[in-house]
This record gives structure tokens, sequence and C-alpha cells, in this order.
């Protein structure tokens, strides 16, 4: 079983400020609603990278659903990406509306969770879930977003 690599995209590839020359300050369409987005064109080659040296995939857990393959994807080198449905669960109580439909989705399959929203509830969740094997999430602060560091806590 191929281990995931779970990708959410506010807060953790799009973060409050932008961290340098090199990142985007570009508009996205999610929902028929225009947002100003700031993105890092290097953070798909680290996560492609990453996904290449675990042998993991990567795949999208963000309320943009479908639309991070089109709208955030190709800003930051990603190829079209499976998408977890997380707008779509009926929620549980005191955990983020979108663990139940990761914990649906992952068939016992180990993953890392980049997110900068998930408390320890969502872990409480996820440990007791049938569904759910091995995991780790990587708390992402969404100041800045995703840094190299995070994506070598992942890796290990």
């Amino acid at each position: 079983m191929r281990p995931l690599i779970l990708l959410d995209v506010d807060g953790v590839l799009n973060p409050w400020h932008k961290q340098g020359p090199h990142w985007l300050s570009v508009t996205a369409v999610c929902d028929g609603v225009t947002y100003p987005v700031l993105l890092n064109p290097e953070h798909g080659p680290l996560l492609l990278q990453l996904a290449h040296e675990t042998g993991a995939e990567l795949v999208w857990a963000t309320t943009w659903v479908e639309h991070a393959n089109r709208e955030i994807g190709p800003l930051v080198g990603l190829p079209e990406l499976p998408v977890i449905p997380v707008n779509s669960g009926t929620g549980a109580p005191h955990v983020h509306p979108k663990t139940p439909p990761v914990a649906a989705y992952v068939n016992r399959r180990p993953f890392v969770w980049f997110d900068d929203d998930l408390e320890r509830a969502d872990r409480q969740y996820l440990k007791r879930h049938d569904n759910v094997d091995r995991f780790r999430i990587i708390d992402v602060g969404p100041r800045k977003g995703l840094r190299e560091l995070h994506v070598e806590q992942a890796a290990a």
C-alpha cells in the first residue's frame, strides 16, 4: 500500500503573508468566488520529490477540492492529483469538517497530512477510526506556510 501525502491549500501552500520575492501574488477562483492567493512555485517540485523519495501518492485534502487542480496545482508545479471530497462530510462533534472524509478516504494507508487547522480532537478521531492506521499530521503555521522543515518532518 502506497502511503499518502495529503495537502491543504489555505495556510499551507497559501500562507497569510508573502515569504519572499519569488512568491506569486495571484487570484484564484473557488466555487465562483475570486480569492487573493500567495503561492511558492518551489513547493510543487519539493512535494513531488518527497513523494518520489517516499513512494507516496500526493492527494488534495482541501476545501478547494477539485478547484485545487485547476487553480493551485499548475502555479506551484503539481500535476493533477486525486481529491478527497472534504466538503461532503457530515462532520463529527469537535473535529474539523475535513477529518471524517479524510478518515473515510485513506483506507488504512499510512499518511502524512500537511494542514494548519487541525487540533488534538482531530488526532483522537483519526486514532479511533477503523479505516485509519499509521498517520502523522504536520502542523504548518499559516503565517509562513509550508517550509522545508515540514517536508523533512514528513519524510521522517
